[in-house]
């Protein structure tokens, strides 16, 4: 099988930073501002009025191009939480004229547009909530394996809550925010070893105490079953990067799993809250960025989100990911 590669993270948050208690005090939390903090939040970030999921998904992407890493993309993978992100045109023009062509002004279609990708296909993706970006680079690599003359894909999540919403889902502090990166041929930082998904569509509206209840039992399943996928054992996981959730939570699963919950790393948390589907991106940048890993080394990226679904891809590290 082909190998593929992922590298060129980056990420995007919305411009207002709000501490933990700011945001209950305005009525924004449906738990008390004191047990998230006791959870390990602090700071969040939520976009301007003006500020939209598609201005995030260009952020991210103006950083790429910015930065010579786009490069000439076969596909866009254009991944969102809340569906009505997945759609840059405005609501009040269907209200107005009745017409749903302004129902359906794709974002992906902008990006491509505004980025003068033209040679790029566009593939949105919107049902698989807070685990979507990894979804994405799991089509990403099936794709690039599939398409013998296409060579890179550029994975993009954005999402932002509408105005008024609460900022918490699951007992999580949310913040505004987008991330990026590019799976390719060419070898770069990962290489892409596997990747599972696990939904139970049954439990699609599940409430924030059922969707707790089930995130032990289904997130260990996810891990053991990707690591039989990969013909590894968690012995041999060098970094788990997951969602910043209850800072408590990974410390249970760290024994459940076997794994050294010093390996656990999502160090993003307090700063930015639970960025919707671009945790793992922000977490492993982060982990880059601590000089921490090594040539050869496994990383498992982990996350849960409604639907419900759960997903999970092990990377390892090459040569240029400690360079």
């Amino acid at each position: 099988m082909t190998d593929v590669f992922v590298d060129s993270f980056v990420h995007a948050l919305g411009e207002r930073k709000a501490h933990v208690s700011e945001t209950g005090a305005a009525g924004h939390l449906m738990s008390s501002a004191q047990d998230l903090e006791s959870a390990g939040f602090r700071w969040h970030h939520v976009c301007e009025p003006t500020t939209g999921a598609y201005d995030l998904a260009r952020n991210v992407t103006a950083q790429l191009a910015d930065s010579g890493r786009l490069g000439d993309v076969d596909a866009i993978v254009y991944a969102t939480c809340l569906p009505g992100n997945g759609n840059a045109g405005d609501p009040a023009a269907w209200k107005r004229s009745r017409d749903v062509k302004h129902l359906m002004d794709f974002p992906a279609g902008r990006l491509q547009a505004d980025f003068g990708l033209g040679k790029a296909v566009v593939i949105g993706l919107n049902q698989q909530a807070c685990t979507a970006m990894l979804g994405s680079l799991r089509l990403a690599g099936a794709m690039l394996r599939a398409e013998e003359d296409w060579e890179r894909v550029l994975c993009v999540t954005a999402d932002r809550f509408p105005e008024g919403a609460r900022y918490e889902q699951a007992y999580n502090l949310i913040s505004d925010g987008a991330a990026a990166c590019v799976v390719s041929r060419e070898p770069a930082a990962f290489r892409l070893v596997t990747a599972h998904q696990i939904t139970n569509g049954g439990l699609g509206q599940a409430d924030d105490d059922e969707t707790v209840g089930m995130y032990f039992a289904y997130t260990h399943r996810l891990v053991r079953e990707t690591l039989t996928r990969a013909g590894l054992s968690a012995a041999d996981l060098d970094w788990v990067v997951t969602q910043n959730t209850n800072d408590k939570a990974w410390q249970i699963l760290a024994r459940l799993l076997g794994v050294d919950a010093g390996k656990v790393f999502f160090s993003s948390m307090r700063d930015v809250g639970h960025v919707i589907s671009a945790d793992n991106i922000i977490n492993l940048a982060e982990l880059i960025a601590s000089g921490r890993l090594r040539p050869g080394q496994y990383v498992a990226l982990v996350m849960a989100g409604f639907g419900l679904n759960w997903q999970c891809v092990i990377l390892q590290a090459t040569e240029s990911c400690a360079a």
